[in-house]
Parts: structure tokens; C-alpha cells; sequence
């Protein structure tokens, strides 16, 4: 696991279930990294899971605007050509 951040840290404190907590020690130990590297991995990839949500969220959603389906088919038939302006 690797700590990738840029700029300043900030301390953070919050909840988490005992047995979360006892499983997220076992996976340390296991691995010999520390409690901060493997929360910061998982909040990183949390945020990534979210952002590919709201990008899915957005195809579906023009996937079901008639007028955005009408655009793409006149601007994707052009027939692959290169055009200089």
C-alpha cells in the first residue's frame, strides 16, 4: 500500500466498529503496514468508486435522452473522416 498524497496532512478522528477495527489490525499486522496507509487506500478508493458511480449515473442518464441520442447519431455520422478548418 502506498501513501500517495500531495500537500499538507491533516489528523482526522472518527467511529468505527470494534470488530471493523480488529479486522483492519489483523490486515496490518498481516501486510506490515500501518493503520493510516490502509485507511488512506481505502478512502482513496471509496472516492474513486463514487466518482465512477456518478460517471455510470450520467451515461444512464444520456443513454435515456432521446434528444442527446438523436446529436450523437448526426455527429457520429460523418463517416470517420478528417476535416481541417
Amino acid at each position: 500500500m502506498v501513501n500517495r498524497h500531495s500537500g499538507s496532512i491533516e489528523k482526522v478522528t472518527f467511529n468505527i466498529p470494534t470488530e471493523l477495527k480488529e479486522q483492519v489490525i489483523a490486515l496490518k499486522d498481516e501486510l506490515q503496514v500501518s493503520l493510516s496507509s490502509i485507511y488512506n487506500e481505502a478512502i482513496a478508493n471509496y472516492l474513486k468508486q463514487k466518482e465512477l458511480e456518478r460517471w455510470q449515473k450520467g451515461v444512464s442518464m444520456a443513454l435515456e435522452d432521446k434528444e442527446y441520442i438523436s446529436l450523437t447519431k448526426e455527429f457520429g455520422s460523418d463517416g470517420g473522416d478528417v476535416y481541417e478548418y
